[in-house]
């Protein structure tokens, strides 16, 4: 079974399905649906537009040198079957799809080291700015961690006594 590459997308395309466009210099271009068919008729470059695998490996949303790729590419080439080699494939084939998914993991767990200090500090100083939304603008008086602060100033010029009488 032969697995083509969608031309603009670059997701697989399995036998019986998509699109396949031959221009006149009789370049043929496959597309896994019409969504990446009317891109590509519209001129649209696929490394600008942000769902496609040329565009996350471009800016670096997704791996791109990996050595478990090259083999993913080798398995398209169609070969003479030799069952030991077959078994052995297949066997390699399972411990390297294990491989490129820890490797993914790890991959994404290091884009996302920083992600959840950041957003914390974004909900805090979210919070203090709308507090007056959370709280009630009276409860906020009443409260005295929130109360503004006001400082009176007394003077200690006159004794307590006449104080009192004024």
């Amino acid at each position: 079974m032969r697995l083509e590459k969608c031309w603009f997308c670059s997701s697989t395309i399995y036998p019986g399905h998509g699109i396949q466009f031959v221009r006149n210099d009789a370049k043929i271009f496959r597309f896994c649906r019409s969504k990446c068919h009317k891109n590509f008729k519209m001129k649209r470059n696929p490394r600008k537009v942000k769902w496609t695998k040329a565009y996350r490996l471009l800016h670096g949303k997704d791996m791109t040198k990996d050595s478990t790729f090259e083999l993913e590419r080798k398995r398209n080439r169609p070969e003479r079957y030799d069952r030991n080699v077959t078994e052995k494939t297949l066997k390699a084939i399972k411990k390297i799809d294990k491989i490129r998914v820890a490797r993914e993991a790890r991959h994404h767990a290091m884009r996302m080291k920083g992600k959840k200090a950041t957003e914390q500090r974004a909900a805090v100083t979210e919070l203090e700015k709308s507090i007056d939304l959370v709280r009630a603008p009276a409860a906020l008086l009443q409260d005295s961690e929130f109360a503004p602060k006001i400082k009176v100033k007394v003077s200690e010029s006159q004794p307590e006594a006449e104080r009192m009488e004024e």
